[in-house]
């Protein structure tokens, strides 16, 4: 039985929780949202549903979760672990602040469940946060939804047989991403740094910068050989080839960017000459078109490349 049936959690109390969670219950249909389980390797999965992508690791010292999705899934999450281990959630992981990775924090912090994370995870989480990209204003999450254990640098936990060691990688998606390696398995979670087949949001509000994205993955690849299983923020499962051409579209992106910035073009302009219709059939069909996935990068390099 997981922890909802030990804690006596009912529907009417997912969605009262998920109230006052930074979510999008009130323009997302969420019962319609199906959670699938996905295996990884041995002891390791990954979770699609709504929202970032969920790393679980099982055995006999309990689950290690990674990233939670949305309050109201809450219900769903716990179905779906339910029918690949009998053990409770004992950790949560956020690997960065934003609310598709951490809405369901309160109900598993309300459930004894410890949560962990980077240092500027929790400060993003107990203060009001606005995305201007998107209109935005993030409330402050509840004390129950905060992590109690945070980290600076590294942290590492002996759980399931495997060596789960977690890093911090700077101004790449935010300000407070960490990538999770599951050593014995040679499987890498890496949060929002890696956005598999589509372009990715870099929160440049919140700390987040393409040279950081570009110098994360560059940690990661350095890490992952040709078998390493590589759970991305958003996507289907990945591996070291996939990340490889993602970075090559960073890269390639920067160099443009930069290029235009250079010689003067403003950012209309460069825009209007579409400088990455070449990637955009691949990588501009998800939640970012290209052309606010441009607008965020020039912007970003526009302002670190002013003396």
């Amino acid at each position: 039985m997981g922890f909802l049936h030990r804690f006596a959690f009912s529907a009417t109390s997912i969605v009262l929780l998920s109230l006052g969670s930074p979510t999008l219950a009130q323009s997302q249909d969420f019962t319609k949202v199906e959670i699938k389980t996905v295996p990884v390797e041995e002891g390791v999965y990954m979770l699609l549903g709504e929202g970032g992508n969920i790393g679980v690791s099982t055995g006999e010292d309990g689950v290690f979760l990674i990233d939670d999705q949305f309050a109201p899934l809450t219900a769903k999450i716990q179905a779906a672990l339910d029918q690949i281990t009998d053990k409770p959630v004992r950790f949560l992981l956020n690997t960065h602040w934003h609310f598709d990775h951490t809405g369901g924090n309160e109900n598993f912090g309300k459930a004894g469940v410890v949560i962990i994370a980077h240092n500027h995870v929790r400060e993003r989480l107990k203060t009001d946060q606005f995305l201007k990209v998107f209109d935005r204003k993030i409330p402050a999450s509840p004390a129950a939804a905060l992590p109690i254990i945070t980290f600076g640098d590294t942290v590492t936990f002996h759980l399931n047989g495997q060596t789960i060691h977690a890093f911090h990688v700077e101004q790449a998606h935010t300000d407070g991403d960490s990538v999770i390696h599951f050593r014995e398995a040679n499987v890498i979670h890496v949060g929002d740094v890696y956005f598999n087949g589509i372009y990715p949001f870099i929160d440049t509000e919140h700390g987040g910068s393409l040279d950081g994205m570009i110098e994360a993955t560059e940690r990661i690849l350095a890490i992952a050989d040709r078998d390493t299983k590589i759970i991305p923020g958003h996507g289907p499962l990945s591996n070291r080839a996939e990340l490889v051409t993602y970075r090559r579209m960073l890269l390639d992106v920067r160099s443009r960017t930069r290029t235009a910035i250079q010689t003067g073009i403003t950012l209309t302009d460069f825009i209007a000459s579409k400088p990455t219709a070449d990637y955009d059939k691949t990588w501009g069909k998800g939640f970012l078109p290209p052309q606010k996935f441009l607008t965020i990068v020039y912007q970003d390099l526009a302002a670190r490349s002013t003396p």
